[in-house]
């Protein structure tokens, strides 16, 4: 078999799990963002890392809402100075700086995004959400998170303040595939696992506010000719709510 589709495999083994074992917490996810997004209030998404790529998934991207504010700072981004980020996601005290400098409001829901869920950034943010009683819907990895201990002087991990887990279902160190006499295995998930899993959350939660008669407030392609005379209308509704455009 060729490498590339012993990742196939490996990959849609890990898409199939989620579909089989998930269904019912990202409908119970989606139901948080719809009722925030009924309600006129915002998504906040967070990520670390990697993480940030999902996070930045669903933000200001067509066929998404619009009032999903990613919540960023380039320090922890990993796009930046990459070695210092991996330090930055574990120093304690910057979660609650972060949730404190976007102002959220009451009513909003907050996406956090770990696939270990044992550093202090994410853990911190979901933390803070929670104790302003915001509701918080964290993308982990179940397995892993749970065989690891927590790098938080609190002992605990992101799972530990969510009121809904979405697990990716990936493997013990975040890979899917061996390779014949190499002892790493190789072909890393949460990627491709956690935007299955935003992006499916996001899609319910439209049809959810379809259903209750509400038109969902979703952007379309920004290179549609009409792209940015469509969508110029979401963004002046929730310019000053969302702290990254």
């Amino acid at each position: 078999m060729k490498g590339y589709e012993c990742y196939f495999d490996g990959v849609e083994a890990v898409l199939g799990k989620i579909r089989n074992t998930q269904a019912a917490n990202i409908e119970k996810a989606a139901k948080y963002v719809s009722d925030a997004i009924a309600a006129d209030r915002v998504v906040h998404v967070f990520g670390a890392g990697h993480s940030n790529l999902i996070a930045e998934e669903i933000f200001y991207r067509a066929g998404c809402p619009a009032p999903v504010n990613h919540v960023v700072d380039i320090s922890l981004s990993g796009g930046v100075g990459v070695t210092k980020s991996e330090f930055m996601e574990r120093l304690e005290g910057i979660g609650p700086v972060l949730y404190n400098h976007i102002r959220p409001a009451a009513g909003d829901v907050f996406i956090v995004i770990s696939n270990s869920g044992r550093n202090a950034a994410p853990i911190e943010m979901a933390r803070e959400a929670r104790s302003h009683e915001h509701p918080v819907i964290a993308i982990t990895s179940v397995g892993y998170s749970r065989s690891q201990t927590s790098r938080h002087s609190s002992g605990e991990l992101l799972l530990d303040h969510a009121d809904v887990v979405l697990d990716n279902c990936g493997n013990f160190g975040d890979v899917c595939v061996d390779v014949p006499g190499f002892n790493r295995r190789i072909g890393p998930t949460s990627g491709v696992a956690g935007a299955y899993i935003i992006h499916s959350v996001m899609v319910q939660a439209a049809f959810n506010l379809q259903e209750n008669g509400i038109e969902p407030p979703v952007f379309v392609s920004g290179n549609r000719d009409d792209g940015r005379k469509l969508n110029q209308s979401l963004i002046d509704r929730y310019w000053a709510r969302i702290r990254n455009w």
